[in-house]
């Protein structure tokens, strides 16, 4: 395993940047074809994955500006992934009424729409929109970012290959 960690060092901001837009794509997709409008608690999870691809893009240009900075940025993506995670079992919570959580409206400056006869409804962010063997988006959503996470630390922590 550490083998396979240290050999993806090189390319893995690109492997992390691909996971998290793999991600986003995937919940503009259930919004745009689902019909599955994000709450508030969504659309900050959606944020961390932007922050993954940022910090994953920014990474990547500089270990090839310097290679020796490949541990010390998969750690960086590994500590933002983390925090995605954190997000996603914070949303979990809040879904399985572990935590009250305050889930103020927010506007989805993409879906403005004005028709007047219309209702304008905020998804509540503690009910389970979609699941799948009994796990939400939200907990997909930690639980691939977790192990991602852990991928990424894997990598920074891997010892170098013997040619």
């Amino acid at each position: 395993m550490l083998s396979l960690a240290s050999r993806l060092r090189p390319i893995w901001p690109l492997v992390a940047l691909f996971a998290s837009g793999a991600m986003l794509a995937g919940a503009h997709a259930f919004q745009r074809f689902g019909g599955l409008e994000p709450c508030p608690l969504c659309l900050d999870q959606r944020n961390w994955h932007w922050a993954v691809v940022g910090v994953a893009g920014g990474a990547f240009i500089a270990t090839r500006l310097r290679s020796g900075l490949a541990r010390a940025m998969a750690a960086l993506i590994g500590l933002v992934l983390l925090g995605a995670a954190g997000m996603g079992a914070y949303h979990v919570a809040v879904e399985q009424h572990w935590v009250v959580a305050q889930c103020d409206a927010r506007v989805d400056l993409d879906n403005l729409g004005f028709d007047q006869a219309g209702t304008f409804t905020v998804p509540k962010c503690d009910q389970i929109a979609w699941s799948m063997f009994g796990i939400s988006m939200a907990g997909y959503n930690a639980l691939i970012s977790f192990f991602l996470a852990l991928a990424s630390f894997a990598v920074a922590v891997s010892p170098e290959r013997k040619s």
